[in-house]
């Protein structure tokens, strides 16, 4: 089954590299800005301060004059083709790309901006530093030539002009290296070894994701390579292998969109979802904080995500036990409980029980409707999920055989249920509490609703009253994070409409843990068919399915993956 996807939409890239080329722009919110206009572009995502879009690529006639340049894509190859010809590129490892062409000349444009430059490099090659991109560049042709110079293109800007050239056959062979200080020379394979190198690598890494039903099969393997393209060598503040959410717009890490990539992982590839918790854990603070985003070279704890890991480690634990050994149970056990303590201690003011966001940041739901009214905000989604969390705690310390801690946290996860229910619970909905004045946020976000990931921690009438209400949020393919009959839904609202995958994910856990198995699969029956007719988008029109922002993001794909083998037949 061969995957073909529109490099508009999803990045072609490699396992391992910072390299893709992808059209940016193509969709709002993909990428910083395109510097000389639309095109295909190769890009550069060590860090997302930085240039990411190094240089334009289009192909010319046998005038020089640029032609309509058509790409299309593969997981193994990217194949542009010009009136004249076509030009074929694939990775050869994580720091080259090869590129061979018949017929036309393929042209690399990159702005002539300061600290942009370009220079010889022995014979036949040619180096640009492009000091915006933080990357250098190295050209290095095996058959036919490379011409560098500088012109100013029909919008005026000064670009300089790379062009691999074909030789008296009409053919070249070259390869594009990116390095940081110093080049050194390469062994390179011939084109066909590379491409089927590459083919078998990402069918490997195919057969270890979750199985899907015969009508998924084409949407899993776009899954399987949205997630397989995305992931970078460790490098600067990555210390191990990272599954950047995107390498569109989004090429960070996230600490709670991590969790959702590392439990579609756990199965197929323990060690590399392994790594994905500790990402975030390797720069846990004094306070037992962990930093909102990281890249290699920039990290931040401004902000903070919900404390979704202890509800992933319990899922994982359920799903697939052996990934649990013990040594892994003792080195996820403390960090887990510092970061536990940071929200019992550092974000629960004195004489409350329930802890509170600074910000819709923190919850993930960045402009939810939840926040309209301000913060700190006590929430109901951050306790149900600290219960949780204590829980597995618990859990971790019974196993580890430490029975005094295991009880310590499991009466912080009781005192904490009671309080949740005691204090946000009205009737037959959770609110959310503005802390310092007490002020009760009634709103129709689907943040209410996500308690119900408890299951039958719950009681009885809270639970009924929950799935009542669901069916308020679920349109024809899935569940909008306001209601649609919200004065303040947005068809493309970011968090005031569109559908999610990790709210999706779960809203449709906690359905299976108290028994509504139907609902459950139906909720994800409608994600999955989304998926499979608009990609993995970061989130969709709640309406229309239509993907919205980053057309190709890990957590949705992750989610579609997870919930693929559970969805109604």
């Amino acid at each position: 089954m061969k995957l073909e996807f529109d490099i508009a939409q999803t990045a072609f890239s490699y396992f391992g590299s910072y390299l893709s080329i992808m059209i940016p722009g193509a969709s709002p919110m993909i990428g910083s800005p395109a510097p000389l206009g639309p095109g295909i572009y190769l890009r550069i995502h060590r860090c997302a301060t930085a240039q990411r879009n190094v240089f334009l690529l289009g192909l010319l006639d046998d005038h020089g004059q640029p032609g309509k340049t058509v790409a299309s894509a593969t997981p193994e190859a990217l194949t542009l083709t010009g009136p004249c010809g076509l030009v074929s590129l694939c990775f050869s490892g994580t720091e080259t790309l090869r590129v061979r062409g018949k017929g036309p000349r393929l042209r690399l444009q990159i702005p002539a901006r300061p600290g942009v430059i370009a220079h010889p490099a022995g014979e036949n090659r040619w180096v640009v530093n492009a000091r915006p991109s933080l990357a250098r560049f190295l050209f290095e042709p095996m058959h036919g030539g490379v011409h560098v110079g500088e012109t100013i293109n029909p919008a005026g800007t000064k670009v300089i002009n790379v062009e691999l050239v074909p030789d008296a056959h009409g053919h070249f062979d070259a390869a594009i290296d990116v390095f940081q200080s110093t080049w050194i020379p390469r062994v390179r394979s011939p084109f066909e070894e590379c491409v089927a190198g590459v083919e078998g690598e990402f069918h490997r890494w195919l057969d270890t994701m979750p199985p899907a039903p015969a009508s998924l099969a084409m949407a899993r393997v776009a899954a399987a390579y949205t997630n397989w393209a995305a992931v970078v060598e460790p490098d600067g503040f990555f210390r191990r292998p990272a599954m950047l959410m995107s390498k569109g717009w989004m090429d960070q890490v996230w600490s709670w969109d991590n969790c959702f990539n590392a439990m579609a992982l756990c199965g197929g590839n323990p060690q590399l979802a392994w790594d994905q918790l500790w990402l975030m854990i390797d720069h846990q603070d004094d306070f037992g904080a962990f930093p909102d985003a990281l890249n290699p070279l920039f990290r931040h704890y401004n902000f903070s995500k919900p404390p979704v890991l202890g509800w992933a480690l319990g899922w994982m634990m359920a799903e697939t036990p052996g990934f649990f050994c013990e040594n892994r149970l003792q080195e996820i056990y403390e960090p887990l409980g510092r970061w536990t303590r940071w929200w019992l201690e550092h974000r629960t003011a004195p004489g409350e029980t329930l802890p509170h966001y600074l910000h819709g940041n923190d919850s993930g739901w960045d402009n939810s409707t939840m926040f309209d009214a301000g913060a700190p905000l006590i929430a109901p989604d951050l306790a149900a999920l600290l219960i949780l969390q204590l829980e597995t705690l618990g859990d971790l310390a019974d196993a580890l055989g430490k029975p005094r801690e295991a009880a310590w946290w499991r009466e912080r996860a009781a005192a904490m249920l009671e309080a949740l229910l005691q204090e946000l619970w009205r009737a037959d909905h959770f609110i959310a509490r503005r802390q310092h004045d007490g002020f009760e946020v009634h709103c129709e976000s689907l943040i209410p609703i996500v308690p119900i990931v408890l299951g039958q921690r719950l009681p009885a009438d809270v639970l009924a009253a929950l799935i009542r209400q669901i069916p308020e949020f679920l349109t024809e393919h899935g569940l909008a994070t306001e209601k649609p009959s919200s004065p303040h839904y947005a068809t493309s609202g970011y968090w005031r409409g569109p559908i999610w995958a990790p709210s999706t994910l779960l809203i449709v856990d906690g359905l299976r843990c108290c028994g509504e198995q139907a609902l459950a699969e139906d909720i994800a029956s409608r994600f999955c068919a989304m998926c499979a007719g608009s990609g993995f988008a970061e989130n969709f029109d709640a309406l229309s399915g239509r993907g919205l922002c980053d057309t190709g993001y890990t957590w949705t794909s992750s989610v579609f993956l997870l919930l693929a083998g559970i969805r109604k037949n």
